[in-house]
């Protein structure tokens, strides 16, 4: 999935897109992107600890080449010192490797898929009720929730609407999302799903003589 650069003026397009969406239906549509849906720093300190011992191991193998090159650096030498090297640059690889970790790529291959996709969920969950969601009148709203690091979106709808739309007939919105963000087209993708959210709600919630807007129409840019 290609990270998403929003200015103001994609903020505008997503927003105008909700309204054009919500204008056929009582339904209520939330949007929000994240760049990433927890903080995954155990995982990296394991990845990091992990190569570190990996290279101790490796480079015990090279003991006694290791000990010839301090023994022509110092006269001085001891065992010690050889023991200082490992120690020291042990370290700096455990370290030199977590820095690494904190790179979206990285986190991409140490993080279990289980664990990204439980934490995605997870995050969505808690928007959907910050946002207020699921406090419509006929408890008609749905959140579409992009989550940058995981490569995820959770399209999340309130009990008024599952009770009528099936959570396989949203499935294939979110997979074309998913695609066209993927290939670049992140705020034209993100128009196209909320597009087809409008139609489905539009079908099965048409929009009533007294309907108000009770939700925000912008895409909210949400911290972890």
């Amino acid at each position: 999935m290609s990270r998403l650069t929003l200015n103001r003026q994609d903020l505008d397009t997503v927003k105008s897109a909700v309204q054009r969406a919500e204008s056929g239906t009582s339904g209520e549509i939330v949007t929000a992107v994240v760049g990433e849906s927890a903080d995954y720093g155990t995982f990296e300190w394991i990845f990091s600890i992990i190569g570190g011992f990996l290279y101790f191991f490796v480079a015990m193998f090279f003991s006694d080449s290791l000990q010839e090159s301090l023994m022509t650096l110092s006269w001085q030498y001891s065992p010690r010192h050889l023991l200082l090297f490992y120690g020291i640059s042990t370290l700096l690889v455990i370290v030199l490797l977590y820095m690494l970790a904190n790179s979206r790529w990285v986190d991409r291959l140490v993080v279990p898929r289980k664990i990204m996709t439980r934490k995605v969920r997870e995050r969505a969950m808690r928007h959907f009720a910050e946002a207020g969601v699921f406090n419509t009148r006929d408890r008609t709203g749905i959140l579409l929730f992009i989550s940058e690091l995981e490569q995820r979106v959770e399209l999340i709808a309130d009990r008024g609407i599952n009770a009528r739309i099936k959570q396989e007939q949203w499935n294939q919105i979110v997979t074309d999302l998913v695609t066209g963000i993927r290939s670049g087209r992140g705020v034209d993708a993100i128009c196209q799903a909320l597009e087809k959210c409008g139609e489905l709600l539009s079908r099965y919630f048409p929009i009533k003589p007294d309907d108000t807007d009770e939700l925000a129409n912008d895409l909210s840019v949400l911290e972890k």
